[in-house]
């Protein structure tokens, strides 16, 4: 049995490997996620102005994900923490594609309901549905879904913020569609399809 560390003991991390879990990322992770070269050194929790906030750093999800601990993984609001500022990525000795991971393990959560809080795949479903009405983000219309659902009480205290964005031309009111969006539809519609073979 592996060196019981105080953190593998909060984790519960009293498996024996399994890599299947970790194959599964890495391939489902776009491009090449390096995620079997960690070498546990930690340099990425370190890096993480989120860490904190975490409940288990990116070093131990990716040791939990050696021992095949699915479930735990995929509850973990360590995916949903992070800000994607890549600062990990940068300083990972072994090049591990952190934030990319975290990406896999979101939408993995999302597929397989497997998380605490709906707030964060809330919120994601609701900008991946702006992206494939209009083919760019509508901040007044996600910001507005997303308060309206979630915090609506925040709501009218928001109110101020978004007239100055309005006003100083940094929100649109409306939503204007890209052009060409058949071409992106095509896109997506692609991508769905190569995720459904996957």
């Amino acid at each position: 049995m592996p060196h019981m560390t105080d953190e593998r003991v909060r984790a519960g991390l009293t498996h024996e490997e399994d890599l299947s879990l970790l194959h599964e990322v890495s391939m489902k992770t776009a491009g090449v996620s390096r995620l079997e070269m960690c070498i546990q050194c930690g340099t990425c929790g370190g890096s993480c102005p989120a860490a904190k906030d975490m409940d288990h750093t990116p070093r131990m999800l990716f040791a939990m994900l050696r021992a095949g601990m699915r479930e735990e993984v995929l509850r973990s609001n360590t995916q949903w923490i992070c800000v994607s500022c890549y600062h990990c990525v940068v300083r990972c000795p072994q090049e591990v594609h952190i934030a990319d991971v975290m990406y896999t393990l979101k939408g993995m959560a999302i597929k397989e309901k497997l998380y605490e809080d709906s707030t964060a795949p809330d919120f994601s479903q609701t900008f991946v549905d702006m992206v494939e009405t209009y083919g760019r983000s509508f901040e007044m219309g996600l910001a507005s879904r997303h308060y309206l659902r979630h915090f609506p009480l925040r709501l009218p205290g928001m109110m101020p913020m978004g007239l100055g964005m309005i006003t100083k031309g940094r929100m649109a009111l409306m939503p204007k569609k890209i052009k060409q969006m058949d071409q992106l539809k095509k896109i997506l519609d692609h991508a769905k399809q190569l995720e459904m073979t996957s």
